[in-house]
């Protein structure tokens, strides 16, 4: 789309390409250097050389960001007036979705900064004996044929002062990302992989069982980031320096097919545990810690439908579920990694980190709160406090975690509770003092740029405070018998839906027996969640056409010749993972899942397995750019039910397949474009990137099946709502009332014209105009607030209202405030340096709390304190879900009789 750059800045002067350095000068400690980047051509602007600057990095951070349309605020020293530098309609424009496809100077080379300030970040000891990233690199050219030839006089120079390197166009990748490469460490080692596969084993097997505890308790990839450090120092200090031959399968010239077994020489310890090794170990555990999607049709089918298909099966449907995305995340790379503009922010934290945990030396900055200590102290810190202070809301005075204090007030009003509860209200007055309810649902809100926290606020005001309320007490949908905001389905007479009265011997709909009992009701934002999900997914198709469609379609077309940026050119050093690695894999998964679903009576047709993979295909594109701006994934499980639905109604185990396939094939694609993303910003070579991928994900699918059929043999009464250790497969309920609702049921006798819910297919139309509308507003106000709207974040922002609440994302929006808009305009040398840190120590801090009260006083059966702060919580209509305004009397119903 066409857009006049000068417009939109503050200045008069179209922003400029960004010249920095963004990395801090130490003494080198590696025998072997990098070689230097050179990356100028031909008409590329070029910064003047300037001298290594005393300022620490954050001085020189904020100077560069001044830069963007802002010379004319320079004081006569050469630094920007602070006031203005920290931020601005520029640097916001940095980060807005919405900049011009065309704009020119993205695609340029950047300005490049001295090699003299740099930071090589090498780590001490000698270069590895052995590795299994044994593949010949070739020096980085930067300069490309037909380059000036100034350059070969920098060249001479042994102090290379005249050399520059460029850095990303984006503040937040130079706050987080190093410019930088060195090649001499060690990846694809027998340590990473040792230690990667453990934590494997550690983190599936008790994420899946802990997933059948209500409310479930999670180890993420974060957690294994710590742990992984210390294992691996340790490693290398106590583990012998000697060599092992072992045998691999290989591929490669000399095997016969080019497949066979070798027997490859490999190191024990090769010296120093490094970042790039530690990386690796992330992404291992970045794909298989999380509880596979499929393990909720297993418990769906064993524990609710009393159906039992084997462990064949289960393998077979887990694997090729979780596997199938990765053909699409390789034919997505182009799109979606490659590209400096995809930021993929949530990969920012990992980063910093990372880079946090391995820093010797740096400069400080006494200006700002924790400057004067190292990066990875503050870490410690805050992981501590945040530990102990859990304890307080978590355990000793949980009313701190849901501060509704006007339901306090009046415990038996439903008004009152409806308006102002946390759990089954609106909370109208979102005050919390637990991390917990401010990112459990929605991630931390230091992480999304604020732009993206703002259009997510939007919609929950707009949609979740303000349209709640007129529909709820206009009695739209008979809501003056239902409460104001939950997940349970309910029938005429205001009770829990008896999914067993219309349930044929076959499990499926007994249409007689429907139509003698009663429709299925849902409650108010329940209701408005659905519209706004088919919203949100009108709006996405819309919005990509009109703000990506060409950067798509020029990227297709020139891909292989647009300019790259700084991380794209030093990965180049690597072999790529070619395409037909991923398409192979992508063919063996598709054919594992034709099994799946045809050799057993899943119900399930061959083409509707096709279209649910199709759906994934089709979508994972524009979501994948919503997602790598926002840090927000739009998920297709609402439009998968519903296609499957109306297509082949009454087929409940077909719909929770579809769903599955249509669904987590995309976001699986999504998590494995994630990790590529973040593996180009550690700079690790693509094939090792593959590798620890495919094996991680494998290992994890058959971990998580074992303990879940343990785990269901073993546990007396699991999945009961009475179990006495809470074992009451929360998830596995929520997945069996959704195949009833929409595979049972079905969204004909829901949705479709002439039933309760039809208004809902209104929020179509919305989802479509509403970016249109916004785009051509925001053509003709270029420097307004409009430019940084964004429809199906606005529609899909708070898809996990219900279960969560108001509460969480209001409190989260609020957080997201203070640090991602007055914090990093006020106090951008502070946000810079620890914002992405701080986010990471109150995580850990709440996971390592979590766990150590399930272990130390939920097994052992220690109750709380029994006191006030502990049990006014429990005395409202609100705690116990029972905020209704008309109850029915026994005998009496509501509604249409069907």
């Amino acid at each position: 789309m066409a857009k006049d750059v000068s417009s939109s800045t503050s200045s008069d002067v179209p922003l400029q390409p960004l010249s920095s350095s963004g990395a801090r000068r130490k003494e080198e400690s590696s025998i072997e250097s990098t070689p230097e980047v050179s990356s100028s051509g031909p008409g590329t602007a070029r910064s003047q050389p300037r001298p290594p600057s005393p300022e620490s990095p954050v001085s020189r951070l904020r100077a560069r960001i001044s830069l963007f349309g802002h010379k004319h605020d320079e004081g006569d020293n050469g630094r920007p007036d602070d006031a203005h530098s920290e931020s601005g309609s520029e640097y916001e424009l940095l980060i807005d979705p919405n900049l011009p496809a065309d704009y020119s100077q993205r695609h340029q080379a950047l300005p490049r900064h001295s090699l003299s300030s740099l930071d090589r970040h090498h780590h001490a000891g000698t270069r590895p004996k052995t590795s299994l990233d044994a593949e010949a690199h070739e020096p980085l050219v930067g300069a490309e044929a037909g380059e000036d030839d100034d350059d070969d006089d920098d060249d001479d120079d042994d102090d290379h002062e005249g050399e520059e390197v460029e850095d990303s166009p984006y503040p937040e990748v130079r706050a987080a990302v190093h410019p930088y490469d060195d090649p001499s460490l060690p990846c694809n080692t027998v340590r990473a992989w040792t230690i990667g596969l453990a934590l494997i084993f550690l983190g599936a097997s008790m994420n899946t069982l802990f997933s059948l505890r209500s409310p479930n308790i999670s180890l993420g990839a974060l957690i294994a980031q710590v742990i992984a450090w210390p294992l691996g120092r340790g490693w290398a200090r106590f583990v012998p320096d000697k060599d092992i031959r072992v045998p691999l399968p290989w591929f490669g010239k000399g095997m016969r097919m080019g497949l066979g077994i070798k027997k490859v020489r490999l190191a024990l310890n090769p010296g120093p545990f490094n970042i790039k090794e530690h990386a690796i170990i992330v992404v291992m555990a970045s794909v298989s810690f999380s509880v596979a999607y499929a393990t909720d049709i297993i418990l769906a089918q064993k524990v609710f439908y009393k159906q039992d298909f084997g462990l064949l099966w289960q393998l077979f449907l887990v694997v090729s579920t979780q596997s199938l995305g990765y053909g699409i995340a390789g034919m997505m790379r182009r799109f979606l990694v490659y590209p400096a503009s995809m930021i993929w922010p949530g990969n920012l934290v990992s980063v910093t980190l990372m880079n946090a945990m391995y820093e010797s030396s740096e400069d400080t900055d006494p200006t700002v709160i924790g400057g004067s200590m190292p990066r990875y102290w503050w870490f410690a810190l805050v992981t501590a406090g945040s530990f102990v202070y859990y304890f307080i809301p978590g355990f000793l005075a949980q009313f701190l975690s849901s501060f509704a204090f006007m339901t306090w007030l009046a415990p038996e009003s439903p008004v009152i509770n409806q308006l102002f509860g946390y759990s089954t209200g609106l909370s109208l007055l979102p005050i919390t003092f637990d991390w917990t309810q401010i990112s459990g649902f929605v991630g931390s809100p230091l992480i999304p740029p604020w732009h993206a926290i703002a259009n997510t606020m939007i919609g929950v005001v707009l949609f979740f405070v303000l349209l709640a309320s007129v529909l709820h007490y206009g009695g739209a949908w008979y809501s003056q018998y239902l409460p104001m905001s939950d997940s349970n389905t309910y029938d005429n007479t205001g009770k829990p839906y008896d999914v067993s009265r219309i349930l044929s011997a076959d499990y499926t709909l007994d249409v007689e027996a429907y139509n003698n009992y009663s429709p299925l009701f849902l409650s108010t934002t329940f209701a408005i969640a659905y519209g706004l999900s088919f919203a949100a997914i009108a709006s996405l198709i819309v919005y990509t056409y009109l703000h990506h469609g060409k950067t798509i379609w020029r990227q297709y077309k020139s891909s292989t010749t647009e300019k790259p940026d700084i991380h794209m050119k030093l990965m180049r050093r690597y072999k790529e993972a070619p395409t037909w690695w991923y398409m192979s894999l992508f063919s063996v998964m598709l054919v594992l899942g034709f099994v799946t679903v045809l050799a057993w009576p899943t119900n399930m047709t061959w083409w509707a397995f096709l279209l649910a993979v199709f759906i994934s295909f089709v979508f994972s594109l524009p979501i994948g750019i919503i997602q790598a701006v926002t840090n927000n994934q739009i998920g297709l499980n609402v439009l998968t039910e519903f296609v499957y639905g109306y297509i082949q109604p009454g087929r409940p185990l077909g719909l929770m397949i579809f769903k599955t396939f249509g669904y987590i094939t995309m976001s699986q694609a999504l998590t494995f474009v994630s990790d590529l993303k973040f593996g180009h910003y550690m700079k690790i070579p693509p094939r090792t990137m593959f590798m620890a991928q495919v094996v991680a994900t494998t290992f994890s699918c058959f971990i998580q099946v074992i303990v879940l059929n343990y785990a269901l043999k073993n546990i007396p009464n699991v999945c009961e709502p009475t179990q006495t250790d809470h074992f009451t497969c929360p998830g596995g309920r929520v997945f069996f009332s959704a195949s009833v609702i929409w595979g049972l049921i079905g969204p004909a006798r829901i949705f479709s014209p002439g039933q309760i819910y039809s208004s809902l297919f209104f929020f179509f139309v919305l989802g479509a105009v509403t970016p249109l509308v916004i785009y051509v507003l925001a053509k003709r106000r270029p420097k307004s607030f409009l430019r940084y709207l964004m429809a199906p974040v606005i529609f899909g922002g708070a898809g996990a209202i219900p279960p969560a609440t108001p509460l969480n994302y209001l409190s989260w929006g609020i957080v997201g405030y203070i640090f991602q808009y007055l914090i990093k305009k006020r106090h951008f040398g502070w946000w810079s340096r620890l914002n992405f840190l701080t986010s990471s120590g109150l995580d850990l801090g709440l996971a390592l709390s979590t766990l150590f009260i399930f272990f130390a006083f939920t097994l052992r059966e220690v109750e709380p304190p029994q006191w006030w702060g502990n049990e006014i919580v429990k005395g409202t209509m609100d705690y116990r879900g029972d905020a209704v305004q008309t109850v029915m009397p026994p005998g009496q119903t509501f509604g249409p009789a069907t």
